[in-house]
């Protein structure tokens, strides 16, 4: 990557994104961050410059800039990438830690965060804007759609297919050829063995349905 990246978002996984990009050799220009508070300090002597929708930062990106999106509510997310897609006409970039392993047939689209230890196995599938945080196995043929998250240590065998928006907390362990539904949420330590519905939440070894 010959261009300096502008991450948006400067709490949550925005630290760590940081240091993905160094671990790369890739110049990280600043953060933008809604919360003016954070306005003026810096993470690692890396400022935060402005907002995310400053349209004088915001121009940058695509001429001068690489941008990525280092936010983990899911629909601010998506808001922010809908923005670089129509103002700047770009996808973010990947982070990719130097440490991670993703096989040489696996496909996987824009904008993901992708920390250390994470493994993505042979012929899996993986859309754009994801989120794997550290130790994170996605095995092999799975498939994973838009804006999925998957927590530390998680384990997704062999064929697993995830829905875009799904939330896979910490300690997860899904068995090979599940479903998880749209949107649907598992909680840490979950030993998910049965399909999840769209946007149901489950939780326990067995994995079961929480009764709102």
């Amino acid at each position: 990557m010959d261009k300096p990246v502008i991450i948006l978002g400067a709490k949550g996984i925005a630290h760590p994104a940081l240091e993905i990009f160094n671990s790369n050799q890739v110049i990280v220009y600043g953060f933008l961050d809604e919360h003016e508070k954070l306005h003026g300090s810096e993470i690692n002597v890396v400022p935060i410059l402005g907002h995310p929708e400053d349209d004088g930062y915001l121009k940058l990106i695509g001429k001068k800039c690489e941008a990525f999106v280092a936010v983990d509510d899911n629909k601010y997310r998506q808001f922010l990438v809908q923005m670089l897609n129509e103002k700047r006409k770009v996808q973010p970039v990947n982070a990719i830690h130097e440490r991670a392993y993703i096989s040489t047939d696996a496909s996987i689209g824009h904008g993901n965060f992708v920390n250390a230890q994470v493994t993505v196995g042979a012929g899996a599938k993986v859309g754009s804007h994801c989120i794997f945080h550290t130790g994170a196995i996605i095995d092999h043929t799975c498939e994973l759609e838009d804006f999925v998250q998957i927590g530390a240590g998680s384990i997704i065998n062999a064929g697993v297919t995830i829905k875009e928006g799904a939330f896979i907390g910490s300690g997860v362990t899904i068995v090979s050829g599940i479903t998880i539904g749209k949107e649907a949420r598992v909680g840490a330590g979950s030993v998910v063995i049965a399909d999840v519905k769209d946007g149901e939440t489950v939780f326990g070894n067995p994995a079961a349905p929480i009764k709102k």
